[in-house]
């Protein structure tokens, strides 16, 4: 007759290996590509709606500015972070994943340095605001580079933020080698624009960096 608590090991045993199994899954999806709640695809969903954001900005700057660094920035972060965007979007189409989820932004960060469970939707590190938008949009001159040179520099450290925090929980190849890109390409260009600032007797905004 078989041992009733050797059978219970076992059952307990083999429950706790398909509940592995189940979370592996819900990570990894099918194949050992990423799944729909994953950090890899929250983190390719999240960074395209903040890399459109810091390409209209740049937009913005460009045709309005007669600064030849300030334009040739703009022309460097749109061209970087178009590309970019595009790389996002095409790994969540092979990934088989809908380009917009229906987790919040940021939830696949909540627990490691960013409280996605709780943050308002749409809540990613250095967005700007409507208002700041369409502040941006008013102004002339050199306002108009100061206010793009502040929101850009913030928006930056938020994108370094967000890819330092996929670092942490990814090294898939393709994912964490575009996260060391944009850590190592953004935090060049926040240095570049606090020089520009300075240049122009303005400060950065507090930085989201610790």
């Amino acid at each position: 007759m078989e041992n009733p608590g050797k059978s219970a090991k076992l059952f307990a045993a083999a429950a706790v290996v398909v509940v592995v199994a189940a979370a592996l899954f819900l990570v990894l999806g099918r194949g050992g590509t990423p799944g729909d709640a994953s950090p890899e695809a929250g983190f390719a969903r999240d960074m395209a709606t903040h890399h459109a954001q810091a390409v209209e900005m740049a937009f913005v700057i460009r045709d309005k500015s007669e600064s030849r660094e300030i334009r040739s920035l703009a022309f460097d972060i749109i061209n970087t972070q178009a590309n970019q965007r595009g790389m996002f979007l095409g790994w969540l189409q092979q990934w088989g994943l809908n380009p917009v989820g229906e987790q919040r932004p940021m939830a696949w960060m909540a627990g490691h340095g960013h409280d996605g469970a709780s943050a308002a939707p749409g809540a990613m590190p250095g967005m700007a605001t409507a208002a700041e938008l369409d502040r941006l949009g008013e102004l002339r001159g050199t306002q108009a580079e100061v206010l793009f040179l502040q929101l850009m520099t913030r928006h930056h450290e938020g994108g370094v933020q967000m890819a330092e925090g996929l670092l942490k929980l990814s090294d898939r190849e393709e994912v964490a080698g575009m996260a060391r890109k944009i850590v190592t390409g953004q935090a060049g260009e926040i240095k570049l624009m606090t020089d520009m600032l300075r240049h122009r007797n303005a400060q950065p905004f507090p930085s989201l960096l610790k």
